[in-house]
């Protein structure tokens, strides 16, 4: 049969967050009893003004401009110079329909080689094979949160001389739930070696001690800033997400303007108006409920899954925990979570989706499989959340990490 799809992209497969969903999905249909902590999505509701503003918007349909509505863009730039220190306008600012598109059209339009951290979110390499570019992933160690030691990122960097670089650095950290202890000193080897970094800050609200940490504070003329409404507003599906593009960078701001107007034309309208809504009013006591729960689910598994058979690190921010299972019964991470899901009913992630070598028994945990909105309306800010209260509204990942520890006894 003749062939219609280009050779360098034959090989790829379906992101593996959203097959993993998929899958759990349709064993839940066939009657299967599945504990899906496979998919990173937020279990929180968006914010009632944020869905009124959508409704108060829905009647407009005019096309916005390309780079995004100003009144978005203005809220956003205020929005992260306080949480930053720094002096972002409106006019340093991008929308797209998600950041992952915006990730794409970098990958699209950069014309150089990228640095991945092992422990970097599934679609990264995935989109930098579409576009042809040449990918260095670099070793992370359990001891620096599975982020860059300062030293081996400048020897890689070495390595790859009067090559244009952009380092890809996600804190807190998809998979690992970690956040990097060191921006100022990965921040110090970029700036000397006038490296870029894509600082993907999709969860840097859900960093459990209330913090905004960005490496943008250390060096912002470098930093392109990646955020937008899924995880800290429960609005994936929304699909608004925005770059942040300093003017030493103007040139690759430029042709994401392009090459948007080339691909997406513009962010849909009443999205955009309901999302000035999100950030320009106070959802504090919103953020603090949500991230008092998921520091608490997470900790709940942390506690009641470490053992001498798993290595595992305590949430910080984010969905995720990262185990790693000491077995010699698999000889590969796939292999193994395949079994745990057929076996037991649990859906996690391998390692190796994530740039961890195959024969490390790693796997990506989300600990989001609970009713939020349920769990949002029974508790108090500021209260301890104790074991009862999650067994009580976060019942699932309780039987599901049962479950894991059954298989891990087998192990």
């Amino acid at each position: 049969m003749k062939e219609f799809t280009k050779k360098h992209i034959n090989s790829l497969k379906p992101s593996a967050t959203l097959a993993i969903n998929e899958k759990s999905k349709k064993l839940k249909d066939d009657g299967k009893k599945i504990f899906n902590f496979g998919f990173g999505q937020s279990p929180f509701p968006v914010p009632d003004q944020i869905i009124s503003a959508l409704k108060n918007n829905a009647f407009k349909k005019e096309y916005l401009p390309v780079q995004g509505l100003k009144d978005l863009r203005d809220a956003i730039a205020k929005y992260i110079n306080k949480k930053t220190n720094n002096l972002f306008s409106h006019e340093d600012i991008i929308i797209g329909p998600g950041s992952k598109q915006l990730m794409f059209l970098l990958q699209l339009g950069f014309d150089g080689e990228f640095i991945f951290p092992k422990g970097s979110w599934v679609s990264y390499e995935p989109q930098a094979i579409i576009a042809k570019n040449k990918v260095h992933w670099l070793e992370t160690f359990k001891e620096d949160n599975w982020f860059p030691k300062p030293e081996v990122l400048e020897k890689k960097i070495k390595d790859l001389e009067n090559k244009n670089l952009i380092l890809y650095l996600n804190s807190p950290n998809n998979p690992s739930g970690g956040i990097c202890k060191n921006l100022k000193g990965i921040a110090d080897v970029l700036k000397k070696h006038n490296v870029i970094v894509m600082s993907d800050e999709i969860y840097t609200e859900l960093q459990f001690d209330g913090k905004y940490d960005s490496i943008s504070k250390f060096y912002p003329e470098g930093t392109i800033i990646s955020s937008g409404l899924s995880k800290w507003c429960g609005a994936g599906g929304w699909r608004l997400g925005f770059f942040i593009i300093p003017e030493k960078l103007k040139t690759i701001l430029d042709i994401t303007k392009i090459l948007s107007s080339e691909s997406i034309s513009s962010v849909t309208t009443p999205i955009q108006y309901a999302a000035v809504e999100a950030f320009t009013k106070d959802y504090s006591e919103y953020l603090n409920k949500t991230r008092n729960i998921l520091s608490s689910v997470g900790n709940y598994v942390y506690k009641n899954l470490k053992s001498n058979k798993v290595l595992i690190t305590p949430p910080q921010g984010g969905f995720y925990l990262m185990p790693e299972f000491l077995n010699s019964k698999f000889k590969t991470s796939a292999e193994m979570c395949d079994d745990i899901l057929n076996n037991f009913g649990v859906a996690l992630l391998p390692g190796s989706d994530f740039g961890f070598d195959k024969d490390r028994m790693f796997a990506r945990l989300s600990f989001t499989d609970f009713n939020g909105e349920l769990f949002l309306n029974n508790i108090n800010g500021s209260k301890n959340l104790d074991d009862a209260i999650i067994k009580k509204y976060a019942p699932n990942v309780v039987e599901g990490t049962n479950r894991l520890n059954k298989w891990v006894q087998g192990i």
